[in-house]
């Protein structure tokens, strides 16, 4: 950025505003209808002095001074005040307020918004097309930056929500079945939190900030959902494959070694095989089991 842009960028900084109570200078506009008044009553009862003719003529452009000026501010509610185009000032003095007539003012609202983003389809850090849409809550903070620093700051907000949720989204795969690395669906607090980030780097020159924000919608696109879903689905039965075999080959392993300590049986090798096949089909099988009576030896 050169040194022509940075003191661009510092001249819209806010800065409070030079304006008036509305209050008091209503008392002024009431006494300048009361002597309006007076004086019309004066001459109309053939009392045509000096004062009163002055009166007649000053009253008018009093009244209409000071009710130019007369303008309201609600709760989080700020108006910025120019002068033919120079930025003065902002006030943010809640009530009824006054400013001389040929001040403009510009009525910003610095209250919370809460913005949807549509749905866009985004491709995460391994390539897969992802839907994603984020909900935002904003506010502006620096109302000089909000009007004068960009053209439209409501769409500016639109459109660079679009775009970091474009590059958080390329950012991180959308899921990993290793729980090796941060993902966009298992990992929600972080991500969120990085995508504000994000937002507040590129609000920042509009004098706007993030308070919250958090996805809505996040999932496989269409064209690839359903091959998506046969993936996890078979990375999940393989998940828990491997867990009931481990913990299969602890059971026979726990029972071969009670039945050693215990002098139960006594097995040769091939016995003591074909028992742990036994057991790791019985442990490992889908279905049930159905159990076979030995009447005669061991061995036969």
């Amino acid at each position: 950025m050169t040194e022509s842009n940075v003191i661009a960028l510092n001249s819209s900084r806010e800065r409070s505003a030079s304006t008036a109570s509305g209050y008091l200078m209503l008392f002024v506009l009431l006494l300048a209808l009361i002597a309006q008044v007076w004086a019309i009553l004066e001459l109309a009862s053939d009392n045509k002095g000096p004062l009163q003719l002055a009166t007649v003529i000053v009253a008018p452009f009093v009244l209409i001074f000071v009710a130019s000026g007369f303008y309201m501010l609600q709760p989080n509610q700020a108006a910025a005040i120019t002068l033919f185009g120079d930025y003065k000032g902002t006030d943010r003095a809640t009530g009824l307020r006054w400013v001389l007539p040929w001040l403009m003012r510009k009525k910003v609202s610095v209250r919370a918004n809460n913005f949807i983003s549509d749905k866009i389809k985004v491709n995460d850090l391994r390539g897969n097309p992802i839907e994603m849409a984020a909900q935002i809550v904003w506010r502006v903070v620096d109302t000089a930056q909000a009007l004068f620093d960009v053209d439209d700051y409501r769409e500016f907000v639109r459109v660079q929500v679009e775009a970091a949720i474009r590059t958080i989204g390329s950012r991180y795969p959308y899921d990993d079945f290793e729980h090796l690395e941060v993902t966009l669906r298992g990992h929600h607090d972080e991500v969120g939190g990085e995508l504000r980030k994000e937002l507040i780097a590129r609000l920042a020159v509009a004098g706007i900030t993030i308070d919250e924000c958090g996805f809505t919608h996040l999932a496989y696109a269409t064209e690839i959902a359903g091959a998506m879903l046969r993936r996890q689905q078979a990375q999940a039965i393989v998940a828990a494959r491997r867990t009931l075999v481990d913990g299969a080959v602890g059971m026979v392993e726990m029972a071969l070694d009670a039945l050693s300590e215990k002098n139960v049986v006594h097995l040769d090798d091939e016995r003591r095989a074909a028992m742990v096949s036994n057991l790791m089909v019985v442990l490992c099988g889908e279905r049930d089991t159905q159990p076979v009576v030995n009447t005669g030896t061991l061995y036969q």
